[in-house]
């Protein structure tokens, strides 16, 4: 078994290029079984969770040249008539993404359940109620779930709640659909924007793109194009983290144009600042992190929500990083019931953290933290106990690391650069 050794108190120091947006490449690569042509996409993460993707997309027919590491080419213009891959849709949540795609390419996708991080509930509902508005009828036998469509009409189709991976397979179902559809209370992060963009280079016509409310005229065939992956802001935020922790200076290269206005005003509340220096943005040394109180003395609040809220893929990276702010922070998560629950690893370490219910705890800090063994539970968590190892006091080693290679680009190489000493090895 895989894991990292990780030797504790090295300051950060250096720059950084964070890798492309996992969550727009997972949508995208899925979406390019819609084209007739050939279409080449650049800034691809090569992390396990892309590479699960392609192999699905292969076993449907697609051919996939690999230009570069990060660099592909996918002509789906043959696609068969066949169930996914059950073993491979287990090894990715995002398997769920591909009935959008197919459904409006073949008009039927027998799709197993898919598999992914186990941080809560994650209900499909929203992804077969919208389908079934554009005219699919869904059903669930032993094989999975069984999607059919004698032709999808555009439809007004109304989220019950503002699910990304269900807008994003809405929208690849109805950019082939007879008519127009419109979909409201649409997911609005900057993965569905960049998977919007590259389906209109492909000839589809969406409009509203950025907000909550898409019009979406159909049509009849999707060609080849051209797509550039944008930066991964969930990656960049946790090196932000990593670097005001260690009390290191870090030029996080390409990611001043992401949108990250919620994320660096979050991250200001447990005293991390920021610099924007053109297209990067620069963490200076930090003394010392201070927690901000609330008006009245109140003891501030850090919560999540979808898109411009601050993301609950790094809550568990401002958790974290809040172990060593001087103060007291209530943390809300409100997504997902299991996320917080590696917490108990920090406290394991040091941490002052109560877990008051599946959906809050409380972090005092500043925290020694020492060494320890730990496990990665899922991807983002994963990042957050690799962080404090780092700043931790001693040697940690850190298993099931499969979890972090999922969501992030060659992390150890990436932190070797910046000073961080890491390793990976085998029992």
């Amino acid at each position: 078994m895989e894991y990292f050794e990780i030797k504790g108190g090295d300051v950060v120091k250096g720059e950084v290029v964070p890798s492309g947006n996992k969550n727009e490449a997972l949508p995208v690569i899925a979406a390019a079984l819609l084209s007739n042509g050939k279409v080449r996409i650049s800034n691809v993460p090569d992390i396990l969770d892309v590479r699960v993707m392609i192999q699905i997309a292969e076993d449907m027919g697609s051919k996939v040249t690999r230009i570069s590491k990060n660099e592909v080419e996918m002509d789906s213009s043959v696609i068969f008539d066949k169930p996914l891959d059950s073993e491979l849709c287990k090894m990715v949540r995002t398997s769920i993404l591909f009935a959008g795609s197919l459904i409006a390419r073949k008009g039927s996708v027998i799709l197993p359940p898919p598999g992914g991080d186990v941080i809560g509930r994650r209900r499909l509902d929203t992804h077969f109620i919208g389908l079934e508005q554009l005219g699919a009828k869904c059903s669930f036998h032993n094989e999975g779930y069984v999607i059919k469509a004698d032709g999808l009409t555009g439809a007004d189709v109304f989220l019950d709640e503002a699910s990304v991976t269900a807008t994003e397979n809405i929208i690849m179902a109805a950019v082939m659909a007879k008519g127009t559809s419109t979909i409201r209370n649409a997911a609005t992060e900057p993965h569905v924007q960049g998977l919007c963009h590259f389906l209109n280079k492909m000839g589809a016509k969406i409009s509203g793109i950025g907000t909550n409310i898409l019009m979406i005229e159909g049509v009849s065939s999707l060609g080849g194009c051209d797509h550039r992956i944008g930066p991964d802001y969930i990656e960049a935020g946790s090196f932000i983290a990593l670097a005001a922790m260690t009390g290191g200076e870090l030029l996080i290269k390409e990611a001043g144009d992401c949108d990250m206005r919620s994320v660096l005003n979050t991250f200001k509340k447990i005293g991390i600042s920021t610099e924007k220096r053109g297209s990067d943005l620069f963490v200076p040394a930090h003394d010392e992190l201070v927690v901000v109180k609330e008006l009245n003395n109140a003891i501030p609040k850090i919560d999540d929500g979808p898109w411009p809220s601050f993301p609950s893929d790094l809550m568990s990276i401002a958790i974290v990083a809040s172990t060593k702010a001087r103060g007291t922070v209530l943390f809300f998560e409100k997504m997902f019931e299991s996320r917080l629950f590696f917490t108990d690893r920090l406290v394991g370490m040091g941490a002052q953290i109560i877990l008051c219910d599946p959906h809050r705890v409380v972090v005092s800090g500043p925290s020694d933290l020492h060494g320890s063994k730990l496990d990665s539970p899922d991807i983002r968590a994963g990042m957050a106990v690799l962080m404090a190892a780092i700043c931790a006091k001693g040697t940690s080693r850190i298993y099931n690391i499969r979890q972090i290679d999922r969501g992030y680009e060659a992390i150890e190489h990436k932190l070797r650069q910046i000073g961080v000493t890491i390793d990976r090895n085998k029992d």
